[in-house]
């Protein structure tokens, strides 16, 4: 997965999330009787333009694709013809502008309950949520986990892929929830409830969070056999071949893949000598890992994946989908579960309760764009969904410059049955726009600090 690839998926993404956001505020615009003057997806130079008549709206595609805007008649922008002064956003009921303010974030919302029913009716394939190891020490081996147990719901939710619930989990515990209650069974098919305690110095990093949870899913015995050697990799540079079997490494016998992986992972750009059957034949190969960031640490990396039965996959693999109807009030749950979610967790980081490492900023949201869409439609989707969500409740902050912050003041009015002065607005403005370019600021130095940049160019 290269930059170009990455890049082009997080604009399809981000143009599909903005252009909602923003056909919200001119559908309800349009709807009200406001003149819409331009409608715009993207910031910056305009790239494109359409506009059927001087007097109509012109829709226009600028160069930045990180957000949009709907420009309406307003006389606090410039003078305004007479006969469009009924139609000017100034001269609108309260009731009225307020709709319109809030179309954008509803609509992001109601999007997020449209992607969310799609996954579930076009359904996910997963692997099933089996227990690997568990290492002593974490949450998972406090609890009384033991590998080979099987994850049959959270909190009362079934979970049919090892992904949902390791989801319902963070979420859960990220959300406040001081108990969590896992279901599990044992190969004997006897089912236990297990119980997850966290306290909140536990829970202000997710990723931290995960690691120490301590699950991991199961992974059975593989034979160290190559299967797909990666172009420019220090596998192909080596002359592995698919097929060939690792014996040992440094005079060290392999016994299974993940022993070689960590093996190699060990061993950046340190030579190793390996010995393999290739068909029958015992050769000795010279190979050098390359060298890879990851996280705080660099790790070796060949580039070559492992041989796996078929009927071992398919025997791990889970799919999970719902009919049509009975997709809807789970969509309708699963956006509002995720807006709360979003919602506490920012409250958390606004009094220091988690950490900022929990933000996303657009390089790490342009890397998971991209990783989807590697992976397939339905994760794609649900990608989309997730910041459409975060999009939605972030722009009903009361913040202003926000739409929330516009809400915010349509509030003031109706207590105070007059509009906050236009200085006044202007000065919060100001502090929202600083506020903003400091969460901008913070969330662009914690994407640096954690991409992994090698997944951009290769």
């Amino acid at each position: 997965m290269g930059m170009l690839h990455t890049l082009f998926y997080f604009i399809i993404a981000i143009g599909i999330l903005v252009s909602f956001h923003e056909f919200g505020h001119f559908w309800v615009a349009r709807k009200t009787g406001v003149k819409v003057l331009r409608f715009s997806i993207g910031f910056g130079k305009v790239l494109w333009s359409h506009q059927k008549n001087p007097d109509s709206t012109e829709y226009v595609l600028s160069a930045i694709p990180l957000g949009g805007y709907v420009k309406m008649v307003d006389e606090r922008e410039g003078k305004v013809k007479e006969e469009d002064l009924p139609k000017a956003f100034n001269r609108q009921s309260l009731w009225v502008r307020t709709a319109i303010v809030a179309a954008g974030p509803l609509f992001n919302l109601i999007l997020a309950v449209a992607l969310f029913w799609l996954v579930l009716v076009l359904g996910e394939t997963g692997i099933k949520p089996v227990l690997g190891e568990i290492k002593p020490g974490t949450f998972a081996a406090k609890s009384g986990f033991v590998e080979g147990e099987e994850i049959l719901s959270v909190n009362g939710k079934t979970t049919k892929t090892w992904t949902e619930a390791m989801n319902i989990v963070i979420t859960s515990a990220m959300d406040g929830q001081a108990q969590i209650i896992v279901k599990v069974k044992n190969l004997a098919d006897d089912q236990t409830d297990r119980v997850l305690a966290f306290t909140e110095n536990d829970v202000q990093d997710s990723e931290k969070l995960y690691e120490l949870l301590g699950f991991h899913p199961w992974s059975p015995k593989l034979k160290p056999i190559i299967n797909e050697v990666l172009p420019d990799s220090a596998a192909l540079a080596a002359g592995l071949k698919k097929d060939d079997l690792i014996l040992s490494a440094d005079g060290t016998p392999i016994l299974d893949w993940l022993q070689w992986v960590d093996y190699v992972k060990n061993r950046p750009d340190k030579p190793i000598s390996l010995v393999i059957d290739r068909q029958g034949t015992q050769l000795t190969l010279g190979i050098t890992p390359k060298s890879v960031k990851s996280g705080q640490v660099n790790e070796g990396k060949i580039g070559a994946s492992v041989q796996v039965p078929e009927n071992l996959l398919k025997s791990m693999e889970a799919e999970y989908s719902l009919p049509p109807l009975d997709a809807i009030p789970v969509a309708f749950k699963t956006t509002y579960d995720y807006s709360v979610v979003t919602l506490r967790m920012m409250g958390k980081m606004l009094i220091g309760k988690a950490s900022v490492k929990n933000l996303s900023g657009p390089i790490s949201i342009a890397q998971i764009a991209g990783q989807s869409a590697t992976m397939g439609l339905v994760y794609f989707l649900k990608f989309m969904a997730l910041v459409s969500v975060s999009l939605g409740v972030l722009n009903l902050l009361p913040v202003p410059v926000l739409d929330g912050g516009h809400l915010l003041f349509f509030g003031i009015e109706a207590i105070k049955g007059e509009p906050v002065s236009e200085k006044v607005q202007i000065f919060f403005q100001q502090v929202g726009i600083a506020l903003l370019l400091l969460l901008m600021a913070t969330a662009f130095v914690v994407d640096i600090e954690r991409i992994d940049w090698s997944l951009f160019f290769k």
